[in-house]
Parts: structure tokens; sequence; C-alpha cells
């Protein structure tokens, strides 16, 4: 079966940086989308940037400039590098895969992470 874990996560003042990794086991697909997605207290589940098989990334408007998807393909590694932290990032921030292209999987991802808090203080 398909493993994610995610690290990386932790405590830190607004204006700092924190790097997320996401190593995955037992991927099936070859060609596949992957992704973070976050979900903050008492709101909806909010995808946050997805790197397909071809390197080609895409951002929500609310981390667009601030954060970078990135992977190692040798590592099975996913990272999102988050600069410039807002309290507003504050949230479980989950890894997530799909063996689809990520136009066709978006949040309907098949395999997700258990996740990695992130707090943003003032």
């Amino acid at each position: 079966q398909v493993q994610l874990v995610e690290s990386g996560g932790g405590s830190v003042q607004a204006g700092g940086s924190l790097r997320l990794s996401c190593a995955a086991y037992g991927y099936p697909a070859s060609s596949y989308c992957m992704g973070w997605f976050r979900q903050a207290p008492g709101k909806e589940l909010e995808g946050v940037a997805t790197i397909d098989d071809d390197g080609s990334t895409s951002y929500a408007d609310s981390v667009k400039d601030r954060f970078t998807i990135s992977k190692d393909n040798a590592k099975n590694t996913l990272y999102l590098q988050m600069n410039s932290l807002k309290p507003e990032d504050t949230a479980m921030y989950y890894c997530a895969a799909d063996g689809r292209s990520c136009p066709d999987a978006n949040s309907g991802m098949d395999y997700w992470g258990k996740g990695t808090l992130v707090t943003i203080s003032s």
C-alpha cells in the first residue's frame, strides 16, 4: 500500500520560513500528481500547491510568490518551501498523491499523509 509521511512542521514567527517534506513509499504510478493541501480550524480543505510528473506547478493565489513546491525523484520526496509566513498560514498541512495528471486529480487525490501542523505566531 502507498504511504505518505510528512515532516518539517512546527511553530515559527510571522515572516519566518519552514520547509515541509513528504516521503512517499510504495507509490504505484510512474506518472503522477503530487501536492500539498491544508486545513485551518473551522475551514475547508484548501489546495496549496501541486507539481505534475513533467514538473509543471500550480499555486493557490494566497501562497503565490511565497511558497515553492519541488520534488526529488531519486529520493521519492516532495517538498514545500514556505517563506514570508503569515498567521493565516496556520493549518494542518497534508501531502497527497494521485496516479493521474494534476488537472484530473485536484482535490480528489487518492493517497494522503496524516498531516504536519504549522503554527505561525504574530
